[in-house]
């Protein structure tokens, strides 16, 4: 029919602007995208568009096709999860919704609940494909944008989180509540409804992940498994930390009460951090200290929290021993 043919010229043009602007590594046959491979992920820029968001979609239903042919015991899965589906905020409304519903929590509610926020609210949107291309970008076990989209739960967490802070903004406050809880009981992080969350985020692995009530994360942050960002005790008010823009976190790290970690900062893993961490500094130990040393630590130039380099300090941790 006319209507889908140039439905889809209009993909195939889409296709091909986003190889133009980041150089290349999709290409097509046939009119379908072929899924990137691991060794070739493309360094674009965070998406802010419609026809980024549909790039990527692109590449998520080439991934699933191609998965589906490979492997036909996930066929089923594959179509009734993505391929059915005819855009992202619909395959992640129904994705999520399936994982966190409960016999009294039902699917149909949930579906329509994200459903909602994500078609309402472009930003939701924009950030998920933001987190799908940091999961690719940063993490190597990530073998492509379905794979993250259907399996990575710190990525399904962060997107269920954006939903119930949503709602806790919106003064529905019980809702926003009652997924957090199922978030925490499905996906073991624990992220208050009231925390505020940038984009670009990735939690690799995610499992044990804290973030607490008045905490914020900015945008390009990696946090890893059994992150806590917590209080340091009953008080109330504005009592959890700050992270900047860019900042890397180690597995296990804890870092307690109202403090600032500057932008670019790293914190090694199993660290405690009980006091303001500045800009591209790396603080490691328990209690932690700065690399370089309080009155002139060192600083580095890349981002951390897009690097994922985690032990480049350790040339200059002059009392590290085994």
């Amino acid at each position: 029919m006319p209507g889908g043919h140039h439905e889809r010229r209009r993909r195939q043009q889409v296709q091909g602007r986003g190889e133009r602007r980041r150089g290349g590594g999709g290409g097509t046959r046939g009119g379908v995208p072929r899924a990137l491979s691991p060794e070739a992920v493309p360094a674009y820029p965070p998406p802010e568009s419609e026809e980024e968001e549909s790039w990527v979609w692109s590449q998520i239903k080439a991934e699933a096709r191609r998965d589906a042919e490979s492997e036909p015991a996930l066929a089923s899965y594959l179509y009734a999860t993505v391929l059915s589906h005819p855009s992202l905020p619909r395959s992640l409304s129904f994705h999520l919704a399936n994982k966190l519903c409960s016999s009294t929590l039902l699917s149909t509610l949930l579906y329509d609940l994200f459903l909602a926020s994500f078609s309402a609210n472009p930003s939701l949107r924009s950030a998920a494909v933001a987190d799908l291309l940091a999961a690719r970008q940063r993490d190597p076990a990530c073998a492509s944008f379905s794979h993250c989209l259907l399996n990575y739960k710190g990525f399904l967490a962060i997107q269920a989180h954006r939903v119930a802070h949503l709602l806790w903004l919106q003064h529905r406050g019980p809702l926003a509540l009652a997924l957090h809880s199922r978030v925490a009981d499905v996906f073991a992080v624990d992220i208050h409804p009231a925390a505020r969350v940038g984009k670009g985020i990735l939690l690799d692995h995610a499992t044990g992940l804290v973030i607490g009530e008045t905490a914020v994360v900015g945008n390009n942050v990696s946090l890893l498994h059994h992150v806590t960002l917590g209080g340091t005790g009953k008080a109330v008010g504005d009592r959890h930390p700050k992270i900047g823009d860019g900042v890397l976190i180690g597995a296990g790290a804890t870092i307690l009460g109202n403090v600032r970690i500057g932008a670019g900062a790293k914190i090694g893993a199993g660290s405690v951090v009980l006091t303001d961490v500045p800009p591209r500094t790396t603080a490691v130990g328990n209690p932690a200290r700065l690399v370089g040393g309080k009155e002139k630590p060192a600083r580095h130039e890349d981002v951390p929290g897009e690097s994922m380099d985690h032990t480049s300090f350790m040339d200059q941790w002059s009392d590290y021993t085994i």
